[in-house]
């Protein structure tokens, strides 16, 4: 069932989401070689329940952490671990969910250790377009079949990969609703765009092939060629006129730019 939102929802909803990009903004502070992915999970967790809200992915399905925390060639849902140490060179996508005032926040960012390669450094850059050429395609009477083609075309044109088994969805008083969103998909195709929908797009996107695979752990998500993935999210709501971003990456790149 897709939920309709209200105004109040929207701004609760808002709220949330807000709160997951000022998290990921205090993650970005400390990512840098050297750094363990369990360190950067406490630091987030003790942030979020500073300010009054609950880790939204903490316990949801059994996950056991606070963020997602996917390392080079893992695409999503990896879990942060002492032994993980964040080396230079690598990339690593940050996914935060988040529980305030009985709404979700969820949103996600990949980030560069250090120097990387230019070519991964392209890719990055490339996931990133996407996201926003997918949400170009969000406002009421378009179909969610647009997002999914903008995101493919652009990634595809590109020379990567676009990731099937995983998709964006509906966002609100659960972390995961309907619709799903796909982040390929034929324009014209899909469930009619309503206004006041709540939708997280989020490309999730690999340098080589589109195959991934699953570790025994149950979450972790890796290409199968073992080449690196990118991941990059918004959750927005409907508009008439378009889509109104409800998470934010302007806390990460006020650090990104100091760096």
């Amino acid at each position: 069932m897709i939920f309709i939102k209200s105004e109040e929802e929207i701004e609760l909803l808002r709220e949330s989401n807000l709160l997951v990009g000022k998290t990921l903004g205090e993650v970005a502070k400390h990512i840098r070689p050297g750094v363990s992915t369990l360190e950067l999970d406490r630091i987030a967790e003790e942030y979020i329940r500073s300010q009054g809200a609950e880790p939204g992915f903490k316990g949801y399905g059994g996950f056991p952490n606070t963020l997602c925390i996917s390392v080079n060639d893992v695409v999503v849902h990896g879990i942060p671990s002492a032994r993980c140490i964040l080396q230079e060179g690598d990339v690593v996508s940050v996914d935060c969910g988040t529980l305030k005032n009985g709404y979700y926040g969820d949103s996600a960012y990949t980030f560069e250790v250090g120097q990387v390669a230019e070519e991964v450094h392209r890719l990055l850059v490339t996931t990133k377009e996407s996201l926003y050429k997918g949400i170009e395609k969000v406002m009421a009477g378009m179909r969610i079949g647009d997002i999914g083609h903008a995101v493919q075309s652009h990634c595809e044109n590109a020379g990567y990969s676009v990731v099937r088994e995983m998709v964006g969805h509906g966002v609100g008083k659960n972390l995961h609703e309907d619709p799903q969103v796909p982040n390929y998909g034929k324009a014209g195709q899909g469930v009619k765009l309503k206004e006041g929908m709540v939708i997280a797009v989020e490309p999730m996107i690999n340098m080589g092939k589109r195959h991934v695979f699953q570790e025994n752990d149950g979450w972790t998500i890796r290409t199968r060629d073992r080449m690196p993935s990118a991941h990059f999210e918004h959750t927005m709501a409907i508009g008439k006129k378009g889509a109104d971003i409800l998470s934010t990456f302007e806390y990460v790149e006020q650090v990104l730019r100091k760096q």
